[in-house]
C-alpha cells in the first residue's frame, strides 16, 4: 500500500475519532499496527502528532462565534453574575491546569501505556460500560427537559457551569491521559453528566476544554520530537519532500473529516444519547483484548 493511501486512511481515522468518545489514540494505534506503519520511526510518530493537530484546529473555527461571545462578556458574563474566577473561560482554564500538572508529572507512565494494547483494550471496555451506565441513568431526565421537577440535571448549557463541576471534570480528564483508550471526550462527558450537566452542556464543555489541553500536549510532544528530546527524534531538515507531502495529506484529511464529525456529533447528542458509542467501545475493547491474548486473528 502506498504511503499516500496510508496517510489518507490514517487522516480519516484521526478525524473521525478525535472528538467522538471512542478514543482516537487507540484507533490510531490499532490502525498503524494493521497498516504496518513502522512505529519505531521518529517520522511516523511525528506524523501522528501532526494529523492530530489538524483535527484540533477544527474546534476554534467551529466554535468561533461562541468563543467570540465569551470573550466579549469576560469577566462579568452575559448575565453579569461572573468574575475572573467564575467566568466559563476561566473555568475551562482551571480544568485544564488540574489536568495538565498531574499529566506532565506522569509522562513516563503515559508513554509506557501508549505502547500497551492491553491497556487500551481494557480502557475501551471499562469506559464503554461506565458511559452506558451513566447515560442510561440520565436518559429520562434528558427527555423530560429543564422544567422537570426533581431532575438531577441542573446545568443545561456550558455557560452555566460552576467551579465544582469544572474541577471535577478536569480531574477526571487525567484518566484519559494516563490510560490511553479511555478517551478524553468520554471521561469529560461522563464526568459532566455525573455532576448534573446535560449531554449537550457536558459535550460542549468537553470541546472547549480540549482546545488548550490538546493544543499544549500536541505542541509539546511535537517540539520534543523535532528538537531531539524524544526517544525517536527527527529534525525538520531530515524530512524529505515525499514525507512533507504525506504530512500535508494527513493534516488536511484529518481537518476536513474532523470538522464533519464535530458538526454531526453535536447534532446527534442533542437528540440521542451515547449508548451506541458505549456499545461500540465495549465490542472493540473485547476484540482488542481477545486479539492480544491470541484468541482471534492469529
Amino acid at each position: 500500500m502506498s504511503d499516500y493511501l496510508v496517510s489518507v486512511l490514517l487522516g480519516i481515522v484521526e478525524g473521525l475519532t478525535e472528538f467522538l468518545p471512542v478514543s482516537s489514540t487507540a484507533h490510531l494505534r490499532l490502525s498503524e499496527v494493521l497498516l504496518n506503519v513502522p512505529l519505531s520511526s521518529g517520522y511516523w510518530k511525528m506524523y501522528s502528532i501532526v494529523i492530530q493537530l489538524g483535527a484540533i484546529l477544527v474546534l476554534p473555527i467551529y466554535f468561533r462565534s461562541h468563543i467570540a461571545k465569551l470573550l466579549s462578556s469576560f469577566p462579568e458574563g452575559e448575565q453579569k453574575d461572573c468574575d475572573y474566577l467564575t467566568h466559563p473561560l476561566s473555568l475551562v482554564m482551571i480544568a485544564f491546569v488540574i489536568t495538565a500538572i498531574p499529566s506532565f508529572l506522569l509522562t513516563k507512565v503515559i508513554g509506557k501505556n501508549l505502547e500497551s494494547l492491553n491497556v487500551m483494550g481494557a480502557a475501551l471496555l471499562i469506559g464503554g460500560v461506565v458511559m452506558w451506565i451513566i447515560d442510561a441513568m440520565k436518559a429520562r431526565w434528558e427527555k423530560a427537559g429543564p422544567d422537570a421537577p426533581g431532575s438531577p440535571i441542573h446545568t443545561w448549557t456550558m455557560d452555566n457551569i460552576h467551579g465544582g463541576q469544572a474541577i471535577w471534570i478536569g480531574a477526571c480528564q487525567i484518566l484519559s491521559a494516563v490510560f490511553p483508550g479511555t478517551s478524553r471526550s468520554m471521561s469529560t462527558i461522563a464526568a459532566g453528566q455525573l455532576v448534573g450537566m446535560s449531554r449537550a452542556a457536558a459535550l460542549e464543555f468537553s470541546f472547549f476544554l480540549s482546545m488548550p489541553t490538546m493544543m499544549v500536549a500536541t505542541l509539546y510532544t511535537l517540539l520534543k520530537s523535532l528538537t531531539g528530546k524524544d526517544e525517536n527524534p527527527i529534525g525538520v531538515h531530515e524530512i524529505t519532500h515525499h514525507q512533507w507531502v504525506i504530512l500535508a495529506i494527513g493534516f488536511v484529511v484529518s481537518f476536513i473529516v474532523a470538522y464533519g464529525a464535530v458538526a454531526w456529533f453535536m447534532s446527534w447528542v442533542r437528540k440521542r444519547g451515547f449508548a451506541p458509542f458505549a456499545l461500540y467501545r465495549i465490542l472493540l475493547g473485547v476484540a482488542v483484548l481477545a486479539w492480544t491474548a491470541g484468541l482471534i486473528g492469529k
